[in-house]
């Protein structure tokens, strides 16, 4: 391995640098804010290194890199990897110890919420870790004036400086019932346990109504209620998924007003119109999640015609989601350009959905089509970003061209086998076990049929028809 020549390429940019040993093994891991200055710093001549590090460089023969779109991003896959490969060269194996969780003590009478470093065997609720300490107090002294909960290690006979200052609803005295200190506890739980959508929406909704009635003050303690659970959210997003550096990147790029999380694919696959098929797959932070894959087989479009096909699979989707009360998307994309773009935003906005962002993403020349500007979004090839694009727009071409396939092969077997007398589903679906496609049918022996479980006579039927219409 050159390893001048792999310095050299190597990004000046955030990232993670891993060192490999002669069997491929991970020896170490670190971070740097430009990784080719840090890397290279290790191979300088004459630089006067104690013997662990020389030790350590002695045995390097290959180095990776895990970009970073920043270097407190790179401190989060830092840790991760040390946790995943344990390399002999790092000083400090860290394990989930090193970074603080939040603790709810739900095995008490009146729950508290406080920062630990380690989780016990005990019946309390841990949230975590995370990785940026100093962020974490931040939101834990907001979240304690916006949801008032005890400190106290235990109950004292009289109210002490937190109730007066209106961070403790005076549990121990009697100032508040279990069920009035169970309202601001059961929000903080139903955030934290992920189901922040209907409580936020209901939370804003609270906060219009007494705005209407002008009691600001209640107003404004529901707003901070609201930027709490949300800054509390985005930190852990951004500890448990380094993904979510990307994710903020396409906020920034698309002008949004927050990271799109949840992201939705939509594609068509045809060929002259015929039987043809659209995808829509979901990605939750960056990552793909198949149980909210959906399939859709085009109904009522005749002929090769993407767009209205887009505003079909669209407005299915999104008919069905309204009826389910299912989660709506922060960004959908569509495998397309502009003609595409235009087609499914129509919809969109059709369904009352103009909230959603929509981009379209062109196969070409990876240009991102948006809303309101003439000329696309030109991204940078082999960008982070534009991986990330591509990963969810291939996602949802190849699940649209698979169903396509599917759904060709069942009309190609549809009609040319049930017409024969004696197929029927049952001996249909051997055949395309054994065979796998109709024109290997087509080749096949009277005895190779057999073999697929089906009777002599059936077989010579099969063979025989498929001679009748070669002649023809």
């Amino acid at each position: 391995m050159d390893m001048v020549k792999k310095i050299k390429n190597l990004p000046d940019s955030p990232g993670v640098y891993l060192f490999l040993d002669d069997k491929g093994r991970v020896i170490y891991v670190g971070k740097a804010k430009r990784l080719k200055q840090r890397v290279a710093s290790y191979f300088r001549r004459g630089k006067v290194r104690h013997a662990r590090l020389e030790l350590l460089v002695s045995k390097i023969r290959d180095i990776r890199i895990v970009r970073a779109s920043s270097e407190a991003e790179a401190l989060i896959y830092e840790a991760g990897l040390i946790k995943d490969h344990r390399p002999k060269f790092n000083i400090e194996l860290r394990d989930d110890k090193s970074y603080p969780f939040l603790k709810l003590t739900l095995n008490e009478e009146y729950p508290r919420l406080f920062l630990t470093r380690g989780k016990l065997a005990d019946d309390a609720a841990y949230y975590g870790p995370y990785v940026d300490v100093k962020l974490l107090k931040e939101a834990l002294s907001f979240m304690k004036k916006v949801f008032p909960l005890r400190s106290c290690r235990r109950l004292h006979k009289k109210v002490c400086l937190e109730y007066h200052i209106g961070q403790c609803p005076g549990p121990c005295c009697g100032k508040v019932t279990k069920k009035e200190y169970s309202r601001p506890l059961g929000q903080l739980v139903a955030f934290l346990e992920g189901r922040k959508d209907d409580l936020i929406r209901s939370l804003e909704n609270d906060m219009r109504v007494f705005s209407r009635e002008k009691e600001y003050e209640k107003a404004l303690v529901v707003k901070r209620r609201v930027a709490a659970l949300t800054a509390v959210q985005q930190l852990h997003d951004r500890s448990a998924r380094p993904m979510f550096g990307e994710l903020e990147e396409l906020q920034n790029t698309l002008a949004m007003t927050a990271p799109p999380v949840v992201i939705e694919c939509f594609d068509i696959s045809n060929t002259g119109g015929t039987q043809a098929a659209g995808s829509m797959v979901k990605f939750v932070a960056g990552k793909p999640d198949r149980a909210g894959y959906r399939r859709f087989r085009i109904k009522n479009v005749i002929g090769a015609n993407d767009y209205s096909m887009i505003r079909e699979v669209v407005r299915r989707r999104y008919t069905r989601l309204s009826r389910d009360g299912g989660r709506f998307p922060d960004l959908v994309i569509i495998d397309g350009g502009r003609g595409h773009l235009s087609s499914a935003e129509a919809e969109l906005r059709d369904l009352g959905l103009k909230q959603i962002t929509v981009v379209a993403i062109a196969k070409e020349f990876n240009h991102l089509y948006t809303l309101g500007r003439k000329q696309p979004i030109r991204l940078s090839p082999g960008s982070r970003l534009l991986l990330l694009i591509q990963r969810v727009r291939d996602e949802a071409h190849r699940v649209a061209i698979e169903y396509h396939r599917k759904l060709r092969q069942k009309k190609a077997f549809e009609s040319g086998l049930r017409e024969i007398k004696g197929i029927g589903e049952a001996r249909e679906r051997r055949l395309m076990e054994k065979f796998g496609t109709l024109n290997n049918i087509r080749k096949a022996t009277v005895e190779e049929i057999e073999e697929a479980g089906i009777a002599r006579a059936v077989a010579l039927a099969v063979v025989k028809s498929f001679q009748l219409k070669a002649d023809s």
